[in-house]
């Protein structure tokens, strides 16, 4: 097997190991809190490509040292004996992370202690050998010495999100709901509006545990530079008499006028949602550079595709252009079907 076919497959074998790896040490606490478990499922899946980009292009896979595994047990076999023949501590990562993968919970925890002692200051290191402790754990509880990893990882990288997700978990399995909450918001600012409304009603939660008042309401984002505010609405005597798919894709787009037909700004919605009220600016751009906030001059239309697909195509429905300077005065309303 050639080295980039066998990088492939232990990519592949990275990525199962990573994903298979959470459920276990998150089962008390989806017992207990199902909301946080899904928060952590959520923001670890993206661990499947850190794996393999924890352990780098593994260029010493070739026939000559491993062959390829044909089940999870072959592979944990060969590791097993080739562990120390991968650069750096890269054998004994994916052995840890085999056995862990396996259900070998003791082996995983004694394998990741072997890797702390060869990269002893690593965070993603520190955060997994805590996490394969409570997998061992008959509790899954993190004891002690996962927390002091946890600890050192968060004094490594601060900004370590699993090491500080999982030293929430820990400090709210020894009832210290403040503490969990004060570890646990920093997060907020890192994660995506579902997983942070999820996380944020978890910090609720320890808070009102420590007795202390929820944290006040997230505040929505302020717009950029020139953003607009658009209204799109169907004709009414149009909607009487065209019958039209709920689940129709509607394009809102703001483009350059008199130039190239790529939107500056565009949001995608369905025609269930009309009518809507919506605000354009650089953040909805999908072209990074070309920002709505560098424009005089825009022309905004709406477009009802069938397809759903973003180039107009026969048959689609499309408002009349509104051309307006920026910033605008006003917002700027667009009507779908009328004369």
């Amino acid at each position: 097997m050639s080295a980039s076919a066998s990088a492939t497959v232990f990519a592949l074998l990275a990525a199962a190991l990573a994903l298979g790896a959470f459920g276990v040490v998150l089962h008390p606490l989806w017992r207990a809190r199902r909301g946080s478990a899904l928060v952590l499922i959520a923001a670890f899946t993206v661990l499947a490509g850190g794996l393999y980009r924890l352990v780098g292009t593994p260029v010493a896979l070739d026939t000559a040292m491993i062959e390829r595994p044909a089940s999870l047990d072959q592979a944990i076999a060969q590791l097993e004996v080739n562990r120390d023949r991968f650069p750096d501590q890269e054998g004994w990562v994916m052995l840890a992370s085999a056995y862990a993968r396996a259900g070998r919970h003791a082996e995983a925890r004694d394998a990741w202690e072997a890797v702390l002692q060869r990269a002893p200051d690593e965070a993603d290191y520190l955060a997994a050998a805590a996490e394969a402790r409570a997998q061992a754990d008959a509790e899954h509880r993190f004891d002690a010495r996962a927390v002091e990893y946890l600890q050192r990882a968060l004094k490594q990288a601060p900004d370590h999100q699993r090491a500080r997700f999982y030293l929430g978990i820990a400090l709210r399995q020894q009832g210290k709901a403040a503490e969990a909450a004060r570890t646990w918001e920093p997060l907020l600012a890192a994660l995506g509006a579902d997983e942070g409304a999820t996380l944020r009603a978890e910090v609720d939660a320890a808070r009102k545990d420590a007795g202390l008042p929820p944290l006040p309401a997230p505040k929505p984002p302020e717009p950029g530079a020139n953003a607009l505010t658009v209204t799109v609405a169907l004709d009414p005597a149009f909607a009487a008499r065209v019958r039209l798919r709920a689940d129709a894709t509607v394009f809102v787009i703001a483009r350059q006028p008199d130039g190239p037909p790529m939107p500056i700004a565009v949001e995608k919605h369905t025609v269930a949602e009309l009518p809507l009220k919506i605000v354009l600016d650089d953040a909805d751009g999908p072209m990074p550079t070309a920002k709505l906030s560098s424009l005089r001059e825009v022309e905004v239309v709406a477009r009802i595709s069938e397809s759903g697909t973003p180039m107009r195509q026969p048959g689609d429905i499309e408002s009349k252009p509104v051309r307006t300077a920026l910033p605008a005065k006003g917002p700027i309303a667009l009507t779908l079907g009328g004369d």
